[in-house]
């Protein structure tokens, strides 16, 4: 749509020149509910106020509003024709005053893509749930703003919801003859304004702090849900991450959290793991469990809550000028959520998990060629929708970890809350942060900032040893390299691990901390110890880098992977060892060797997961194509053995049930999932609850062992928006041309599905044995990739291009496909160009890793 793609040279003209005094939003929802007729839209009436200055008199701008017609737009008392001024994105505005008030009566549509007014009807019960959500630029669906966050104001909002709902905003809300009144925001961007209006089962408590100078604060606490999930909400536990959270808080930053009440909605069909909104944070109901779950998911749960906790002072009370600082707050939330939970929750291996998984989102992405500097180069919306990345979140987190380590964590924290106090309500960028840190720690952060914030590319890191006839060390070097693409070296604070047998355990005996610089750098702290069986670099995961091993360190890996005792320091060897299979200096059946061999010791569920999920990767896309029947049945295999051995009941039954259920490859397997489901069959301690049920089946869906009726059936069982996703993910996964094309309709020539049931229509189209059934539409895929992204939201067009991709088809004939459709639409949009870029460098780095795989010969066992 013409001017929907605001740019940064549009926004930042606008900054210069207005500035907004407030908004009054009036919502009337009551249109959530009943009939409409066939072929119109389904909408609302959003009715905004807007106040605000111009420095120039007699200047033109526009606002911004993306609706299907607009009632009309009253400025300055003055009536303008909306068939004039308004384009479907932008309404231009004239002649401004000094002072202003625009008056802006629009029809806003309810949007079923996780973008704007989300409305979910829930097939349990026919009840209707609306919630909003907007980052980057999406308020504008829902009244007409000034959409760019470096135009903070205060917000007034009032809903008219349908009889018998309630409505939240972000402020405190008051039912008035019929219409929800809130209490006026703190000035705050525009996309963390936040409605959620049903008939929501709530939660309340109550935190309370008191503060060493006496004064006290009370925060109204609630957390709301679907009915139908009210069963399944643990909200006690909820609370009591949330009030340790805020007492963290509230310990480190020395301000006082600023926005009033604290309601958290868990809702449906939700794009991200949970969103900032002051007063009204939302996440995605699926961190409401519905069965029996590890820890791991307990303690992603604890840290999501905490991210957007963070985000409370950082990104909310402060906020980035524009989205080329998005790590000003995603980076910070993302490792104060570890920061915090480690420290102030029952999870304090936190940064195990932040280790192996968090970091390596951030390597797999920084190793793109959409690669970018952690303070990027945005130049639109688009560019912005994209940049929520590995880089962004996990990268720059682990950037962050490392700054606290390099100026002082007291420093570090000092610096926040110096931050907090001088930007309140403000806006920031880089430098602004760089100056508080320099203060409290004395350092010069500039050359810091330009290795760190400013370059993209991850180094590795490797040990070289030089050995005396006695075996003890004469020297230790760390070699640092990088990519071609990114050649520059960094200073990394690192520790080296020295490692060696002692009563059948790889423990730790000496250990130097050092900074790192330029190519070769010696530890010469370690001279004269005792030769080591294993060499760890970046041991206590202090830095952010690839860590590789001199061939001592690997020989002892591969035999004793499963003896390091402890837990942080194995999750980087097996982190280390699967950027080995991914760079293809690792053939990827050794890698799932290693897995079958050691993987039943691993005593982090979190990790264990990560294994799982590792090598199913390291089947699907690294292994050569004539190994893969027998890997899958040797992992298989694996997988049920230590099924059968894991403690009944526990954590780690259930991670590997899934497992064989996600790996089952031969008839026996299909009859044991099977038996499973009718309870023919049972294992010892394994309780199938429902969601496991489902897991159990989609395999047999996609084998073709389940047809339609086992599944709809199987729906009967849980008639519920969780069952009705799993379903509609069952019925794509079967495997026969019919239910392919069927499946590619819905997607590509259709525009009817949620972005729910996009996502898991998607995830049942691709199943890895059905290469043969997908491989038709490869060519329709180039030929549909511009006209989806013109004609969809930006949230399903990415669902649809990155799902879609053809990498399964992993030869040389898809990859010069895909570079035939990259030389011949060199004026695409850029982010759809990124897209695909990323997907193109997935399946060539697929193709070097079965390369390597095919190299090394017949499968070890």
């Amino acid at each position: 749509m013409p001017g929907e793609n605001l740019s940064r040279d549009e926004a930042r003209r606008r900054a210069e020149l207005l500035s907004v005094d407030g908004y009054a939003v009036a919502l009337d929802l009551r249109s959530a509910i009943g009939d409409i007729p066939d072929g119109e839209p389904r909408t609302f009436r959003s009715v905004t106020t807007i106040r605000f200055r111009s420095r120039q008199a007699g200047a033109s701008v526009f606002a911004d509003l993306v609706a299907p017609s607009v009632n009309a737009v009253t400025l300055n008392g003055r009536a303008l024709d909306p068939a004039v001024v308004f384009d479907g994105a932008r309404i231009a505005l004239d002649d401004l005053a000094a002072e202003n008030v625009l008056m802006v009566d629009a029809q806003c549509a309810y949007s079923r893509t996780g973008e704007g007014m989300h409305r979910f009807v829930d097939p349990e019960d026919g009840e209707v749930y609306l919630y909003t959500q907007y980052e980057p630029a999406d308020a504008r669906r829902v009244f007409a703003n000034f959409e760019q966050p470096d135009l903070k104001a205060p917000y007034l909002f009032e809903v008219t919801a349908p009889e018998g709902w309630t409505a939240w905003s972000n402020g405190v809300g008051e039912l008035v003859d019929g219409t929800w009144s809130f209490a006026e925001t703190e000035p705050i961007p525009t996309y963390i304004t936040a409605v959620a209006a049903g008939p929501y089962h709530r939660v309340t408590d109550v935190y309370r702090r008191t503060f060493a100078d006496g004064t006290e604060l009370e925060i109204p606490l609630g957390a709301l849900c679907r009915k139908g999930l009210a069963k399944h909400f643990d909200s006690d536990d909820v609370f009591l991450i949330t009030k340790q959270g805020l007492d963290f808080f509230h310990d480190h930053f020395d301000y006082p959290y600023p926005f009033g009440k604290y309601d958290q909605a868990f809702v449906p069909e939700y794009n991200l793991g949970g969103m900032e909104n002051p007063g009204l944070v939302t996440f995605r109901e699926e961190y409401i469990y519905r069965g029996k779950v590890t820890q791991a998911a307990y303690e992603r749960r604890a840290t999501v809550i905490l991210h957007e906790m963070a985000h409370m002072w950082f990104g909310d009370l402060v906020t980035m000028v524009w989205w080329d600082d998005l790590w000003l707050k995603e980076s910070f939330a993302d490792f104060m959520g570890s920061f915090s939970m480690v420290n102030a929750t029952r999870f304090t291996d936190g940064w195990v998990t932040f280790a192996n998984n968090r970091k390596s989102w951030a390597y797999r992405a920084d190793q793109l060629p959409s690669t970018h500097p952690i303070t990027a180069d945005i130049r639109d919306l688009e560019d912005a929708k994209l940049n929520f990345d590995g880089i962004t979140y996990a990268k720059g987190a682990s950037v962050l970890k490392q700054l606290a380590a390099y100026v002082g964590q007291e420093a570090f924290l000092e610096g926040a809350r110096r931050y907090f106090k001088r930007h309140a309500y403000g806006n920031t960028r880089l430098g602004d942060l760089l100056s508080v840190l320099e203060e409290t720690s004395g350092r010069e952060l500039g050359s810091w900032a330009r290795s760190w914030l400013q370059t993209a590319g991850v180094n590795s890191l490797t040990p070289a040893v030089i050995y005396d006839a006695g075996g003890r060390i004469t020297e230790l070097a760390v070699l640092q390299d990088a990519a071609e693409s990114h050649p520059g070296l960094r200073p990394h604070r690192v520790a080296v691990g020295l490692y060696r047998h002692e009563s059948g355990a790889l423990v730790r005996y000496a250990r130097a901390e050092l900074d790192v610089s330029g190519p070769r750098t010696v530890v010469g702290e370690l001279t004269g110890a005792d030769r080591p069986d294993l060499v760890l670099v970046n041991d206590d995961d202090l830095t952010y880098c690839k860590v590789r091993f001199d061939t001592g360190s690997l020989d002892t890996l591969r035999a004793h992977l499963g003896d390091i005792t402890d837990p942080l320091a194995r999750a980087l060897c097996w982190s280390a060892l699967w950027n080995l299979t991914r760079d293809a200096l690792m053939p990827a059946r050794d890698f799932i060797t290693l897995v079958l061999r050691f993987a039943g010791r691993e005593s982090d569920i979190g990790v264990l997961q990560m294994l799982h999920a590792w090598t199913r990767s390291a089947l699907i896309h690294y292994t050569a194509p004539d190994w893969r029947e027998e890997g899958g049945r040797l992992i298989a295999a694996g997988a049920l053995k230590e099924l059968r051995a894991a403690e009944p009941g526990g954590q780690h039954q259930l991670a590997w049930a899934r497992f064989f259920a996600d790996t089952a490859a031969t008839d026996s397997d299909f009859q044991l999932l099977e038996g499973l489901l009718d309870g023919t069959a049972q294992i010892d301690g394994l309780e199938v609850d429902q969601e496991l049920r489902w897991s159990l089946l989609s395999p047999l869906a996609a084998h073709g062992v389940a047809d339609d009726k086992v599944i709809d059936a199987e729906l009967a069982r849980d008639d519920t928006a969780s069952g009705k996703r799993h379903q509609v993910r069952c019925l794509a996964a079967r495997p026969t041309a019919e239910v392919k094309a069927q499946a590619w309709a819905a997607l590509v020539e259709s525009d009817t599905l949620s972005n729910a049931l996009v996502e898991t229509t998607i995830a049942g189209f691709g199943q890895p044995s059905q290469r043969e059934l997908t491989a038709p539409f490869t060519p329709h895929y180039f030929e549909a990739l511009e006209r989806v992204w013109s004609s969809r939201s930006i949230q399903i067009a990415v669902l649809v291009v990155r799902g879609l991709f053809p990498g399964l088809q992993d030869d040389r004939a898809t990859l010069d496909a895909t570079d035939g459709w990259l030389e011949g639409h060199p004026d695409a949009a850029p982010a759809l160009r990124r897209l695909v870029l990323e997907a193109r460098d997935d399946l060539a780095r697929s193709l070097r890793g079965q390369a390597c795989d095919a190299a090394a010969g017949p499968a070890a066992s």
